[in-house]
């Protein structure tokens, strides 16, 4: 059973079979969200998304980067990556998410879509260095898409999409990586770049 709760005008918390995600619409307000973007776009130490399939190194179209304290590597889709020292525009934006939350966070993956014919495949941020039940703080900046969930075993059980919009922050809380996957799907019409902040704790 699926159950959404409106927590405030502009948040709402979403549960499932051990999903709990809340959705903050307007976390960041739209002047202040465009400043971010362009920021981020300019003052970010790009690399280009290298994974592997059947057997093979691809370069992907999308861009990420790693930001994280000193030590916190982190590997995912078969590659490990070595952070970027932090710099005050990362710092001020990972300020707020902590103030907001309460919870304090040592690291961030930024991903860039350059428009929307470039997603992201079902996947969950289960990683071995992330710890039982992480916290997970999604920030975004940028064009409208959509987020969708999908239980890993049941189903039966519906997908949850939310729309995330420019400016919102979306926490995944509790068992969510465990039992649900996520993804990014592609939609043609988008044009626009979308950034996407994720804070993460590594042990």
């Amino acid at each position: 059973m699926i159950t959404k709760t409106t927590l405030t005008k502009n948040s709402s918390l979403i549960k499932a079979d051990n999903l709990s995600v809340k959705y903050i619409e307007n976390f960041f307000d739209f002047d202040q969200s465009q400043l971010y973007l362009k920021h981020l776009i300019n003052d970010i130490k790009w690399k280009r998304e290298k994974i592997r399939m059947w057997g093979r190194e691809i370069v992907t179209k999308k861009r990420i980067a790693w930001y994280a304290d000193e030590g916190k590597s982190y590997t995912y889709s078969g590659s490990t990556f070595h952070p970027d020292q932090w710099n005050e525009l990362l710092l001020e934006i990972k300020k707020y998410v902590e103030q907001y939350m309460n919870f304090q966070f040592n690291s961030v993956l930024l991903n860039e879509y350059p428009n929307g014919k470039v997603g992201m495949g079902w996947h969950s941020d289960d990683e071995r260095e992330l710890g039982v039940d992480p916290i997970i703080a999604s920030l975004s900046f940028g064009a409208n898409r959509d987020f969708i969930f999908k239980h890993k075993t049941d189903k039966n059980l519906e997908k949850i999409k939310i729309h995330l919009k420019n400016g919102s922050l979306l926490l995944m809380l509790g068992s969510t990586q465990h039992h649900w996957k996520h993804s990014l799907p592609k939609r043609l019409k988008v044009r626009e770049p979308r950034i996407n902040l994720t804070f993460r704790k590594i042990l």
